[in-house]
């Protein structure tokens, strides 16, 4: 089993013959931690956890469980991927999604096999999920998500007995990896990238298997795929009718206004299936998840916490933020996605004010909005912010109470317990300081951790703790899944999980030679900065 001390990086070609080399990949040495000081200044001598971490979590982002036979997506526009009308709705379809199901799972087994945090060494208590758990805001993906997290059978495919996908042999598109090869000859994939042949994946991918599920505590929250088709489109009434029946869409239709692409995808999607059409297998376990779906989903008997983080008040009022303490720690989940469409982020005069509210709970001392000391008789409590979106893509304008970045930051910098933030949503690696230079905060930490749907395919645990000298450090270490790094016959769960990342790997559009890995200032890496109040301990 891979672990949090080594990764994987490139190993030999593969295949050869093509324009672009299909590579394999190597378990190598872990990287070292950097130390990150931008808050704190230069620090003198070995930073070390003291009686073990305030916090100790895994932070798993951007799942994707797909439905890769849904008559609902739009992998066609794919074809538009040099055109800049187009980018907001790209990737539509990536050539290892159908194997999202036995990545997350391999995942889990990864996460649920870690006994102690590597730098405090202190238990996990608990994995935070930061929103797009699923692909297309389906009823039928959230119950594999649900399956795969809490454990149960899981059962990716969909339709009919057939694969009745883009990746299908007789499919009538070469633009798309077809493992067991194309009907019209070698498909892109195999062609320019050196994509391998692998007859039988996609029945093997997709047939039904159990899950354990996670051992221990996990927390959700909704991203803007839980919400909108593809991540970007209004579920309409016609969109949700589309879901289910039996048409899929293969292209544009003649004379399609490509100026208008996005905004019109983002009001009415189904307008992209007004051109050629195949029959697919109706399937009405598709239906839209919508927002009362997706949280009363998470209100199992078995649930740990209960409703997994989400609260009687959000089932009641149609919300997903919600705030959940631990011994040292209260954590405050945000709901970020525009009910408006687009992929960006918002967030809503009513939620900053309940956001304040909450900050105010757990602190003894904060600056008011007019910049006046306020002192409570609150006990201090460090906090972290979870949400789907980073602090820079909150601008979607579809929202019309939408409150402005700078304007999220400068509440926060009034509240000086407010160490971090975690987040995903840009499918990679980042870390940011966001220095405060007036009151009483030094600022906080943002971590933004890349997806498992694409390469490099990981988590991160992340360990809060006293560090001595008054000083707190939050360590952050990437997760690799055990999915093995040679797949060999791709039969077993391991080879399908690491199938699924040699693909993620080779991916042109995400793969190795795109950003999505971050620098090592953004994986391995213990962050700094002045303890707020005395720590408990």
């Amino acid at each position: 089993m891979l672990t949090v001390h080594r990764r994987l990086t490139a190993g030999p070609v593969l295949r050869t013959g093509t324009a672009a080399p299909y590579r394999g990949l190597v378990e190598a040495a872990g990287e070292s931690h950097v130390v990150r000081t931008e808050l704190t200044g230069p620090i003198a001598g070995e930073l070390r956890a003291r009686r073990g971490a305030l916090l100790s979590i895994a932070h798993l982002t951007d799942l994707h469980v797909t439905d890769v036979e849904s008559p609902a997506r739009f992998e066609f526009l794919n074809r538009f991927a040099g055109d800049a009308r187009f980018k907001e709705l790209l990737t539509m379809q990536r050539p290892q999604e159908a194997l999202n199901a036995h990545a997350i799972a391999a995942m889990v087994r990864a996460v649920t096999a870690i006994d102690a945090a590597p730098v405090s060494g202190s238990p996990l208590d608990l994995v935070a999920m930061t929103g797009d758990a699923i692909d297309n805001a389906q009823g039928n993906e959230l119950a594999t998500f649900m399956s795969l997290f809490d454990g149960g059978m899981v059962s990716p495919g969909s339709g009919g007995p057939d694969f009745e996908g883009v990746q299908a042999p007789g499919w009538p598109d070469e633009i798309f990896w077809k493992p067991d090869g194309g009907a019209y000859g070698r498909d892109k994939f195999r062609l320019a990238y050196g994509f391998p042949l692998v007859p039988g994946l996609l029945e093997r991918g997709l047939a039904s298997f159990e899950a354990p599920g996670l051992r221990l505590p996990w927390i959700g929250c909704h991203g803007n795929h839980e919400e909108l088709c593809q991540g970007v489109g209004v579920v309409t009434p016609d969109l949700a009718l589309a879901m289910v029946a039996g048409h899929k869409p293969i292209a544009l239709e003649d004379g399609f206004d490509r100026a208008t692409a996005l905004e019109l995808f983002v009001a009415r999607p189904q307008a992209f299936m007004s051109g050629p059409t195949l029959a697919v297998t109706p399937d009405a376990a598709r239906k839209p998840a919508g927002m009362h779906g997706f949280v009363e989903s998470h209100f199992r008997p078995s649930a740990r916490p209960d409703g997994h983080g989400f609260t009687p008040a959000n089932r009641r009022d149609g919300t997903a933020y919600y705030v959940h303490d631990t011994r040292s720690v209260r954590l405050i989940t945000l709901d970020t996605a525009c009910r408006g469409g687009g992929a960006d982020g918002r967030i809503g005069r009513e939620q900053v004010d309940w956001l304040e509210q909450r900050l105010a709970e757990v602190h003894a001392t904060y600056i008011d909005a007019r910049g006046q000391t306020v002192r409570t008789s609150n006990e201090n409590r460090l906090v972290v912010i979870l949400s789907h979106h980073p602090l820079f893509t909150l601008s979607n304008h579809r929202a019309h109470d939408n409150v402005q970045a700078d304007d999220l930051r400068r509440l926060l910098h009034r509240f000086q317990n407010v160490v971090l933030w975690l987040n995903g949503h840009i499918h990679m690696n980042l870390i940011q300081p966001h220095a405060n230079r007036s009151g009483i905060a030094v600022g906080f930490w943002e971590v933004t951790t890349s997806s498992l749907v694409d390469w490099p395919s990981q988590g991160r645990l992340v360990e809060i703790f006293d560090a001595g000298s008054g000083r707190l450090a939050i360590a952050c270490t990437m997760i690799d899944h055990d999915g093995l790094a040679d797949p060999g016959a791709v039969v077993t769960p391991q080879e399908l999980a690491g199938l699924h990342r040699q693909l993620a790997a080779n991916d042109p559009l995400a793969g190795m030679a795109s950003p999505r890995s971050g620098t090592a200032a953004d994986r391995n890496v213990v962050l700094t900065l002045p303890a707020p109040f005395p720590l408990p301990r």
